[in-house]
């Protein structure tokens, strides 16, 4: 079955760096654009980067541009999400997914209904 296990997370102070992993098992993931959401408390699960499965370009919403990276191996079947200059509303927990592109969708939807457990990246003096 599809799965995603997500890893990498942890306390970390302001301005401080993570690099999150997913592991991806249960479908063809070089054939995938893959995204990373995350939910922080009390909020609604968002996306926050995507990276295509041809030309591996990629999309970042606004409030991480510029800080955050996403990559893939596709020989590890792995997206990484490099994420710099952390602030305090970064702190939230972050999944991944396969995403299938929507025509009237400016980001992939979530390909799959399973998710992983996320990784917790808490953002804190």
């Amino acid at each position: 079955q599809v799965q995603f296990v997500e890893s990498g997370g942890g306390l970390v102070r302001p301005g401080g760096s993570l690099k999150l992993s997913c592991e991806t098992s249960g479908f063809s993931f070089k054939g995938y654009a893959m995204n990373w959401y995350r939910q922080g408390p009390g909020k609604e699960r968002e996306i926050v980067a995507s990276i295509t499965s041809t030309d591996h370009s990629t999309k970042y919403v606004d409030s991480v541009k510029g800080r955050f990276t996403i990559s893939r191996d596709n020989a590890k079947n792995t997206v990484y999400l490099q994420m710099n200059s952390l602030k305090s509303e970064d702190a939230a927990v972050y999944y991944c997914n396969a995403g299938v592109t929507h025509p009237d969708r400016e980001y992939p939807l979530p390909a799959f209904h399973s998710w992983g457990q996320g990784a917790q990246v808490t953002v804190s003096s």
